[in-house]
C-alpha cells in the first residue's frame, strides 16, 4: 500500500543556498499569516542549479510556462510513482489531504484563511469560474477595460449571456508607457454607476507588462461600497497571474476579493494548477459551476436532499479526476517560494526588468511600450523594433538561443520577462541580440 507520506522541499540543500523558512504545509490554521522573507537573499547563481534547464539558452519567457525547480519536480515524481503502483489506495489515503494542504499553503502565501482558497487548473478556467459564478442579472453591469486579455471579456461575454448582465469597457490610459496611477484611478472611479456590481481587471497586462495600482483602487471603491448594502457592493476581481509569484503583497493588502492565477508562470509551480483567493464578501455572491469533491458538506448534502449552503473555497474547487500528482505538488512550490522569500523575489525580479528597460531605452531603434517606473511595471518587459514585426524580433532573437514571445494583441509587441532563474548576464546577453536587430 502506498505511504500517505509527502516530504517536503528537500532543507538541507536550501539552507545550503541560505534559504530558511518554516514549514508552510503543515495543518491548516484558522489564518495562515505569510512568514517573513529571509534577512539575506539568497546565492542567486547557486539557486539557478534548482532547475534543471537548457542554460546553452537564455529563457526569458517565464510569464509563459516556467519548468519547475528541483522540489517541484521531485513531488511530481514521487506521487506519479506512488499512483503507479497503487493508484486506489494512495489516492484514497492523500487526496483531499494533499489537496487541502495545498490550499493552505497558497493562503499562508497570501495571508488568507484555507477557506477562501479554491484550486483551479490555470488563470483561464479560475476566470471562467468565477464569472460564471457570480449572482449578476439584467440591468446590472461589469465594469473591465478595453486593455484587458480575451479571457477576462470572453468569460464576461459568455456569463452575459447566460445572466443578462451588460459588460462595459473603459480605456484607463493614452498609452501604456505614459499612464500614471493617479489617472487610472480617477477614470476607474468615475465610470462607476449604480449599476456596477463587478470590476474585472487584470493586475499586470500581458500586453504591455503596466502593473495596475490595485490597491489604490480598492481604497477609491472603499467609499462607494460603504455606502451600499452588501449585495450591492462593487465586487473586485482580479486577474493576477503576472503579479502573482513576482510582487510581494498579499489579498488584504490589495483589497480586492478575488484574485485567479495560475501557478505555472512566475510561481513556477506544477504544470496544470491555479488558485483563487476570496474575499467572504465574493463568497457570499459567488456559485459554484463545477461539482466538487473537495468538501464534504457538498456531497453529503447530495446524500440527503438539502442545500450545501453558502459557497467556500472547497466548493469553488472543481472536481473530477484530474492530474493529481501535479495537484498535490502545490505545496512544495509555494514552500520553495517562501523560503526564497518574497520580498527578495520581488527585489531581484524588479532588478533585472529595470537593467533591461534601461539598456532597451538607450536603443534608437527599440520603443519600450512598459512603463520604466517599477511602481507600475512587474517582470514583464515589451517593446517594438524598427523594421521587424514583433513575430519576426522574436524569431530572429530565437537565432541567438534567447527565448522570449509575441503578445497576441492589437497593437503586439515583444515580449522578454526576466525571473529569478536568470542572471545580470543573461539580461546583458538578450541585450546585445537585441542590438543586433537594428
Amino acid at each position: 500500500m502506498g505511504s500517505t507520506g509527502a516530504p517536503g522541499v528537500d532543507r538541507r540543500s536550501l539552507l545550503g543556498l541560505g534559504l530558511a523558512a518554516p514549514s508552510v504545509v503543515a495543518a491548516a490554521p484558522a489564518l495562515a499569516q505569510s512568514p517573513p522573507s529571509p534577512a539575506a537573499p539568497p546565492d542567486w547563481n547557486r539557486l539557478r542549479g534548482q532547475w534543471d534547464l537548457d542554460w546553452s539558452e537564455v529563457d526569458l519567457s517565464a510569464m509563459l510556462f516556467a519548468a519547475n525547480p528541483k522540489p517541484v519536480r521531485e513531488a511530481v515524481a514521487r506521487h506519479r510513482a506512488a499512483l503507479g503502483r497503487n493508484p486506489i489506495t494512495y489516492l484514497e489515503a492523500n487526496n483531499r489531504r494533499l489537496q487541502n494542504a495545498a490550499r493552505v499553503a497558497a493562503g499562508t502565501y497570501f495571508d488568507v484563511p484555507v477557506e477562501q482558497v479554491g484550486l483551479c487548473e490555470s488563470t483561464t478556467a479560475g476566470i471562467a469560474l468565477v464569472y460564471a459564478g457570480l449572482d449578476l442579472r439584467y440591468g446590472q453591469e461589469v465594469l473591465t477595460t478595453v486593455h484587458d486579455y480575451y479571457v477576462t471579456h470572453e468569460a464576461l461575454r459568455l456569463a452575459a449571456r447566460r445572466n443578462g448582465a451588460s459588460i462595459r469597457k473603459i480605456a484607463l490610459h493614452e498609452g501604456a508607457p505614459g499612464a500614471s496611477a493617479e489617472e487610472m484611478v480617477r477614470r476607474i472611479a468615475a465610470a462607476i454607476t449604480p449599476a456596477t456590481r463587478v470590476l474585472a481587471l487584470t493586475w499586470v497586462h500581458s500586453s504591455t507588462g503596466l502593473k495596475l495600482p490595485i490597491a489604490e483602487i480598492a481604497a477609491a471603491l472603499a467609499p462607494i461600497n460603504a455606502q451600499r448594502a452588501p449585495a450591492d457592493r462593487v465586487l473586485f476581481c482580479v486577474d493576477g497571474v503576472h503579479g502573482f509569484g513576482v510582487e510581494d503583497t498579499t489579498l488584504p493588502a490589495l483589497g480586492c476579493d478575488v484574485l485567479v492565477a495560475g501557478c505555472h508562470k512566475w510561481l513556477f509551480g506544477p504544470h496544470g494548477t491555479g488558485v483563487m483567493i476570496f474575499s467572504p464578501l465574493a463568497l457570499s455572491r459567488l456559485s459554484p459551476t463545477i461539482p466538487t469533491f473537495l468538501s464534504p458538506g457538498a456531497y453529503s448534502a447530495w446524500l440527503g436532499g438539502y442545500d450545501p449552503g453558502p459557497a467556500d473555497g472547497a466548493r469553488m474547487t472543481p472536481g473530477g479526476f484530474k492530474a493529481f500528482e501535479h495537484v498535490w505538488s502545490l505545496a512544495e512550490a509555494f514552500q520553495f517560494h517562501q523560503m526564497v522569500g518574497k520580498a527578495h523575489v520581488a527585489a531581484r525580479t524588479r532588478e533585472l526588468a529595470s537593467r533591461l528597460k534601461s539598456g532597451l531605452a538607450a536603443m534608437p531603434h527599440v520603443r519600450l511600450a512598459t512603463p520604466a517606473d517599477p511602481r507600475l511595471s512587474a517582470g514583464i518587459v515589451s517593446f517594438e523594433v524598427a523594421g521587424l514585426s514583433p513575430q519576426a524580433a522574436v524569431q530572429r532573437l530565437r537565432t541567438w538561443r534567447v527565448i522570449g514571445s509575441d503578445a497576441p494583441y492589437s497593437p503586439s509587441y515583444v515580449r522578454l520577462t526576466p525571473s529569478i532563474r536568470n542572471t545580470p548576464q543573461d539580461v546583458d546577453f538578450a541585450l546585445q541580440a537585441v542590438a543586433a536587430l537594428a
